[in-house]
């Protein structure tokens, strides 16, 4: 990773350690709009997380897709539900056509606007609050321009969805792929999630005394966590291998792999910490609802493997 990628996660690890305390995210999930403006605006000025993929002559910071899936990765970490994601696919979209909308750019690339790309109506990320709304049927893309939309009561509080449904709409062009882009941007945020739940896990184990010894110590856990922690790891080296060459095979197998991951560690992450876990006082029943949420999101775990035995045979 370059030394200007490691700045921008050291810069997003910093801001949520100060405004994305658990509490605060629980916050943020209550509020009308399902984020903290605060943050998001901090995110946006102090860190240009909305315009990073935009080029620096619409208004933006120029940077890679790297550079959001490591924005991403640490919101994952710790939960934060931002737009980010949902913004970044309209902006990817607006990019792909022979003339961009440099206004409609302008006010995503500054965080003033927020955007969603739909694929599924009934799943719509920030679809709620969404101002530039594009959607797809993996061949053509359309701007949205008159659109209903309906908050849905998700398990995962911290992950906004809505219901949307087109009233007009303007031909934009043929779709680059954002699901596969979408795939590799959400298959890295689960990686810092499923990273993250590990880390409680870990401490919760050497914390936790039982029988006069912090639980942690008895090897059954010591072998448990281990696997554990190779399977994030190997998962992450498929996302990170999926962020550097983009490709449907790629994207299908970061999604697979961290959705597989996550959910294993959230499942253990129960287990590991007992009764306690599901309670509503517990982080780790969040982070189980959006290891779930997550592998359902964007084509389910199921869809991922039909895709990859179309690719093998």
């Amino acid at each position: 990773m370059s030394e200007e990628r490691e700045l921008l996660r050291d810069t997003v690890a910093a801001l949520v350690e100060k405004h994305a305390s658990p509490e605060a995210v629980r916050k943020a999930a209550a509020s009308e709009r399902g984020y903290d403006e605060k943050l998001w605006a901090m995110l946006c000025e102090q860190v240009g997380a909305a315009a990073l993929v935009v080029p620096e002559d619409l208004g933006g910071a120029g940077g890679e897709l790297g550079d959001a899936a490591v924005v991403l990765e640490e919101l994952g970490r710790a939960l934060v539900p931002t737009p980010l994601l949902g913004t970044t696919l309209a902006e990817l979209a607006l990019l792909s056509v022979d003339e961009p909308d440099a206004e409609l750019l302008g006010g995503l690339a500054e965080g003033t606007s927020i955007g969603t790309v739909v694929f599924d109506k009934g799943h719509v990320l920030n679809g709620n609050i969404a101002d530039v709304v594009i959607g797809t049927d993996g061949e053509t893309l359309t701007q949205w321009t008159s659109f209903d939309a309906k908050p849905l009561a998700a398990m995962d509080i911290t992950r906004p969805l809505a219901a949307v449904e087109a009233a007009e709409t303007a031909p934009l062009g043929t779709d680059p792929g954002l699901a596969d882009t979408a795939a590799i941007l959400l298959a890295a945020e689960q990686i810092g999630a499923a990273s993250k739940c590990l880390d409680l896990t870990v401490q919760y184990t050497k914390d936790r005394v039982q029988f006069g010894r912090p639980i942690g110590s008895f090897q059954a856990l010591k072998h448990r966590m281990a696997d554990l922690y190779v399977a994030v790891q190997s998962a992450g080296s498929v996302v990170d291998e999926a962020v550097a060459h983009p490709s449907p095979t790629s994207a299908a197998l970061a999604r697979l792999a961290a959705s597989e991951a996550f959910s294993k560690v959230a499942a253990e992450a129960v287990q590991m910490h007992g009764g306690i876990a599901i309670t509503w006082e517990s982080d780790i029943q969040l982070y189980f609802k959006r290891a779930h949420g997550s592998a359902q999101l964007l084509g389910a775990p199921r869809e991922q493997l039909r895709r990859l035995d179309s690719e093998v045979f």
